[in-house]
């Protein structure tokens, strides 16, 4: 029987230029909202937009904060940069967070923002990380995938001798709440990630502008899971759409071309500051309208 990916519409509440009750408070009011069924950050340790030396949370610290503070939502980060963080050290930090939420974590994960990008690049100088050309990072993130899914599914301790990762008696304990583990998100467009998304992931997501690029994408993706056996259908496709608060017909045609292209995970971002009541207006606005087209 064909799989069929059921509908659903989420929030992203970029964690910077903003103050944590703010976030707080937004993400409080989505928890209460049925229409919302799931909530994500962003990834970055310094502002890429608005004011450079504007406020940054480190995205999964605020996000088991939030996972303590919330009871219904799914929720992950909109993706994690596999260049910050070892993947053993982030599997050990997701299983944390699908603990503390109760089993809501949706692990989300990409190559992280390209380094030559100057406003992006400055994050790893500033702390530290190395950067790598696009070939290093999407063959590192490969392995991530691997080693991040052997932590969180197997019983005795193992060695890894990759590429670019290598660990010896690793083991994860405890396990996520999850099992066999929380679904896995991977972002991004190229055909060399897609590749990846086509082995690894559960869900897809994609940052939402040219529906054409979009739809071309997906049809890539599509070939390489036939290529090697998988059912395309098994991967839930998702878009991030910015939202307008002055233009939202314009938000609303966004979403209806995104669900005719088969995306049915629908990340509508949200730009701060927030407005009072914004996860009300964007249910009644946005995700109503759409649903009864």
């Amino acid at each position: 029987m064909p799989h069929t990916p059921r509908l659903s519409f989420g929030i992203m509440t970029a964690p910077s230029q903003a103050d944590y009750e703010d976030i707080l408070r937004v993400w409080h009011e989505a928890d209460a909202i049925e229409e919302i069924e799931h909530a994500w950050l962003f990834d970055h340790l310094m502002p890429i937009f608005g004011d450079l030396d504007g406020t940054a949370y480190e995205g999964w610290t605020l996000l088991s904060a939030l996972a303590a503070r919330t009871r219904r939502l799914r929720l992950g980060v909109l993706v994690t940069s596999n260049r910050f963080r070892p993947p053993a050290m982030l599997a050990k930090i997701a299983t944390t967070v699908d603990i503390v939420s109760g089993g809501r974590l949706d692990f989300g994960i990409g190559v992280g923002s390209r380094p030559g990008h100057p406003v992006t690049r400055r994050e790893y100088e500033a702390h530290g990380l190395p950067f790598h050309d696009s070939a290093h990072a999407v063959e590192s993130l490969a392995e991530a995938c691997t080693v991040i899914r052997r932590l969180w599914t197997e019983e005795k301790p193992f060695d890894f001798h990759g590429t670019h990762h290598r660990l010896t008696g690793a083991f994860g304990n405890p396990k996520p709440v999850q099992r066999p583990h929380p679904p896995v998100l991977i972002g991004g467009r190229s055909s060399a990630t897609l590749r990846v998304v086509a082995e690894h992931a559960d869900l897809w997501n994609i940052p939402g502008g040219d529906i054409e690029d979009v739809v071309s994408r997906s049809a890539l993706l599509d070939r390489y899971c036939a290529e090697m056996g998988r059912d395309p259908a098994s991967i839930t496709r998702s878009i991030h759409l910015p939202v307008s608060y002055d233009r939202p017909g314009g938000t609303r045609e966004a979403i209806a071309r995104a669900l005719g292209a088969g995306f049915t995970h629908i990340v509508l971002g949200l730009p701060a500051p927030w407005p009072a009541d914004v996860a009300r207006w964007a249910a009644d606005e946005l995700i109503g309208p759409s649903v009864q087209v």
